[in-house]
């Protein structure tokens, strides 16, 4: 049996895990943030070194071609295969990564979360148009209000998603349904979280299937775009009546709730607005016969409002035969050839038989 084989056979075992194994990856993953116990002697140093961002050596194993089966196929669906990249680290805490958002608009600069509570920043290194590895990369804690871990707090470290508008980064809290809000003016990743409030269908989703992606509609002052200001929250499997995923429209001109069609048995991993008004939604799902498949659909910006339910087709779709994980995050960027760029990061779980994986591709229409 090939190596790629053996991957794909315990990839699709480990996949049925991915809720199982939050609770036990948790106490491996904390271990990188959490403070050791207080003493009597020296409270204020280990209130320092939570608060300290730790540097991180992240190695790179380049990802040649998408489908092993077919190596000189570049094109998969509307997108086209630029450069992956295997990334490991012995650093405990390195994995879970839920989400990832450019900081600049080259998509070098990036800040990542992973989902036991924990920031990742960096910069992605290129030759030519290719991604070879990461560079500067430190990871910290998420602090709440208080200005402590906000894994101290019960449930509270399952950071599944994240959103950026300027100075304001947003995280939203899976297990507990609630989301943060960080000033990255006030001390960047050192900045303290902020409750922000939330409808109540919101804080009622699903125990482990509640908010798992988020982005925000930005005010522009050369554009107009729809729902501007607003925040745009995302249910991984909370179900409205007809079965379908439930989203919320957080402020902004028309706050709400709406609706996602869910076809095949998909959820919704992470989503991504394009500067074109294109918001478009990574989504997986599992099956003891096929494994793991994820999927990009694109929908319209202007469908979207309270009481709608949205729909849109299939970019890009792929499975165990390629080169994937369990794909939670998503970002996208313009390079100055004009082409938009699709980045998309996996959360390994903290496993061993799962890999951190990072693709981009090519919006080819």
């Amino acid at each position: 049996m090939s190596t790629h084989s053996s991957r794909r056979s315990f990839l699709g075992h480990a996949a049925a895990g991915f809720s199982t194994l939050a609770v036990s990856r948790l106490a491996r993953a904390q271990a990188a943030t959490e403070p050791p116990p207080r003493t009597a002697q020296a409270p204020l140093q280990v209130e320092r070194a939570v608060a300290a961002p730790v540097n991180v050596e992240v190695n790179a194993r380049p990802i040649p071609n998408f489908e092993p089966r077919d190596r000189s196929r570049t094109r998969f669906g509307s997108l086209e295969y630029r450069s992956g990249l295997v990334l490991t680290s012995a650093y405990r805490g390195f994995g879970g990564l839920s989400g990832i958002r450019f900081l600049d608009g080259k998509g070098e600069r990036f800040l990542a979360i992973s989902d036991q509570g924990g920031w990742f920043t960096g910069t992605i290194r290129y030759s030519g148009r290719d991604m070879v590895g990461l560079a500067d990369v430190e990871a910290a804690p998420l602090l709440g209000a208080e200005g402590r871990p906000i894994t101290e707090k019960h449930l509270w470290w399952d950071s599944e998603s994240i959103a950026r508008d300027g100075n304001l980064v947003y995280v939203g809290l899976e297990r507990v349904n609630q989301i943060l809000r960080y000033d990255f003016a006030k001390g960047g990743t050192r900045a303290r979280g902020e409750v922000l409030s939330v409808p109540p269908a919101l804080r009622k989703l699903p125990y482990n299937k509640g908010l798992e992606a988020m982005v925000v509609v930005p005010k522009c002052k050369d554009q107009n775009m729809p729902l501007a200001g607003t925040l745009i929250a995302f249910s991984e499997r909370g179900l409205d009546a007809d079965g379908n995923l439930v989203a919320f429209l957080i402020g902004g001109p028309s706050p709400g709730q709406f609706s996602v069609r869910r076809t095949e048995t998909y959820d919704i991993s992470d989503a991504v607005l394009l500067a074109s008004g294109e918001l478009l939604i990574l989504e997986r799902k599992f099956s003891w016969f096929t494994g793991v498949d994820i999927r990009i659909r694109s929908i319209s910006l202007k469908g979207i409002a309270p009481g709608a339910l949205v729909d849109g087709p299939a970019l890009f779709a792929a499975d165990l035969g390629h080169e994937i994980d369990n794909m939670e995050g998503i970002d996208a960027h313009v390079t100055s050839d004009g082409e938009t760029v699709l980045t998309l990061i996996s959360d390994d779980n903290f496993s061993m038989l799962q890999r951190t994986l990072l693709l981009q591709f090519t919006l080819a229409e």
